[in-house]
């Protein structure tokens, strides 16, 4: 170490007592270990990979269908460790950055290999350097969300799909819109690679693919070291309000949780809603605060004493009487995240709750620190949004409770039932991952409800069944492809008048195809008016073309009309 600074050195070099090598240091942190795994595959799981590589042999495409816990992460680094063998890359997806640093780990100890990780919130020095390694090492693994699919790749040989289901996978704003599954799918075709799409409940897109033969299927039915499924309980709220005063939390399942934490084991609840309380409503006229921006109403953020817009980000403070007649008794209904929050800390004192949505986990420190937390059992309860139902694996955690499951079936669109079942039975299937059965108590007023009874009995196959069923009947997907046309203006007769004009130079050529225009459920957000008008298409490529032509002529038709310039027309190819 030289203390006279650069320049001294600089005199050393010039004079020819030291020469300058060039190093290169990286800026990804390299922690993979040439460490044998201390996990063994189990016979069912060797089979499982059996089976994949033959099904390889005639197709490119495999859905790993494997129930929660059932070790679908061993037979992907098996078949990582085989494809870095034979010298070509490896890119791993998942739905969310949220499980990248927890499965880093376990594939680096799996492997014996540095994994790359590459996501939105990587510097520029680091994301150049990722591409680097991209274009020139062969031997590339890198883990990361949907946007890995546009890297620079040099010669990938396995693509592999966790959580396939997910609907983040799907690409809604800004453009391109695009599903990050299928597009996978069509970069391994382009390189010759192999792809897997894993889930413990796939889409009924992949579970109709294999039945038609164009995917392969394999299946894992049991947990991995024989653990046992949770056992589920729904609970009858209709009943238990015969019994009095319950607030958020049934008796049950109140009795559920103290009985956990007794045993030092940890808790989780489900609420996809987050904000303290949706809704701010005067008793005496029923009016509503909403947005002056959208056409929704505010949600009530206990920090910050503010109501906010979880569309477009307006905030404002709580009126203290109502705008229309003046009463001053204004009343918060329903309940989020927060709000369960607080009432878990009166419920229970003495133990450590805290709250994993998007409003704790805003930065990537922040959300690595709560799921680090309650791995190393500094949290009790853990209370969350949909972000806890995805793929994270806790030994201690052995109850789940979903508050409100029947508000997951209210949302009007015809993904809604696929989506309520595949978000009970994942985070459901948080519980109980190791030696004691875990337990889920979900909250319903409709017990009977076929969907709910589904989850019950953990009956993949008789929900898939029906659900198609339905879907045929009503020539939804997979039976048809549905092409989403979004009009926005900041004048609602511009945006009826383009949405008419549209919808009128389509049928013509489409006929019933045509569905439209409507509002949407919300139809104005951030000052624009929406209009949607849906295509319901047969699957035939050669029409698709013929369409797009149409679509395209007919948009720019419209935008040159006299006075349109501010419209905004949106395409979204199956749109969920």
């Amino acid at each position: 170490k030289s203390e006279g600074g650069e320049s001294a050195l600089k005199a050393l070099v010039d004079k020819g007592y030291l020469e300058v090598y060039p190093r290169e240091i990286s800026r990804l942190d390299g922690k993979g270990e040439e460490n044998e795994s201390e996990w063994q595959l189990s016979t069912k799981q060797a089979r499982a990979i059996s089976e994949i590589e033959q099904i390889f042999e005639e197709k490119d495409t495999v859905l790993l269908h494997g129930i929660t816990g059932s070790g679908k992460t061993l037979i992907y680094a098996e078949l990582i460790k085989k494809t870095i063998e034979q010298g070509r890359q490896v890119l791993y997806l998942l739905p969310e950055i949220a499980l990248t640093t927890q499965l880093i780990v376990r594939l680096e100890r799996l492997t014996g290999r540095d994994i790359l990780t590459y996501h939105s919130r990587l510097n520029q020095h680091e994301r150049v350097e990722i591409w680097r390694r991209v274009m020139q090492q062969p031997n590339t693994i890198l883990i990361g969300p949907r946007s890995g699919i546009f890297l620079p790749w040099l010669n990938p040989g396995l693509i592999i799909v966790d959580e396939e289901h997910d609907a983040s996978y799907k690409q809604h704003d800004p453009a391109p819109r695009y599903q990050g599954r299928d597009t996978a799918i069509y970069l391994a075709d382009l390189y010759g690679a192999k792809t897997i799409l894993g889930s413990a409940t796939p889409s009924l897109e992949s579970w109709y693919n294999t039945s038609i033969g164009k995917y392969g299927l394999v299946q894992l039915t049991e947990r991995y070291g024989n653990a046992i499924l949770p056992e589920i309980r729904l609970i009858n709220l209709r009943q238990e309000v015969t019994k009095g005063p319950q607030g958020l939390f049934s008796h049950p399942l109140l009795e559920a949780i103290q009985e956990t934490l007794d045993k030092k084991e940890q808790v989780i609840l489900f609420q996809n809603r987050r904000g303290f309380a949706p809704t701010l409503r005067c008793e005496l006229c029923q009016w509503t605060l909403g947005c002056v921006h959208c056409d929704v109403s505010l949600t009530y953020h206990k920090p910050g004493n503010k109501m906010q817009c979880h569309y477009c980000g307006y905030q404002t403070q709580i009126p203290t009487q109502c705008p229309k007649c003046g009463n001053r008794k204004l009343t918060l209904k329903g309940f989020g995240t927060q709000r369960i929050e607080d009432d878990l800390k009166i419920f229970f004192p003495d133990a450590k709750v805290d709250r994993l949505d998007i409003d704790t986990a805003r930065s990537r420190q922040n959300l690595v620190r709560l799921l680090d937390d309650f791995a190393e059992r500094k949290i009790d309860i853990l209370v969350g949004t949909q972000m806890i139902t995805k793929g994270l694996d806790f030994e201690n955690l052995s109850l789940v409770g979903i508050l409100q499951a029947d508000i997951l079936l209210s949302y009007p669109e015809f993904r809604a039932a696929e989506r309520a079942f595949q978000l009970m039975i994942q985070v459901g299937g948080r519980a109980g991952r190791q030696e004691a059965q875990g337990r889920v108590f979900i909250q319903t007023y409709e017990p009977l409800n076929p969907i709910m009874q589904d989850v019950l009995n953990h009956d993949l196959s008789g929900f898939y069944q029906r659900e198609l069923s339905e879907r045929k009947a009503l020539n939804y997907p997979p039976y048809s492809r549905i092409i989403r046309i979004l009009i926005k203006h900041k004048k609602n007769e511009k945006a009826e008048w383009a949405a008419e004009q549209m919808a009128d130079q389509l049928r013509p050529t489409l006929g019933e195809s045509v569905q439209g225009p409507t509002n949407p459920y919300v139809s104005r957000i951030g000052d624009f008016y929406l209009k949607s008008i849906q295509l319901k298409l047969p699957l035939s490529a050669t029409m698709g073309k013929r369409i797009k032509e149409k679509i395209r002529s007919t948009s720019a038709a419209i935008k040159m009309t006299r006075g349109m310039s501010g419209i905004i027309i949106q395409l979204d190819v199956d749109p969920s």
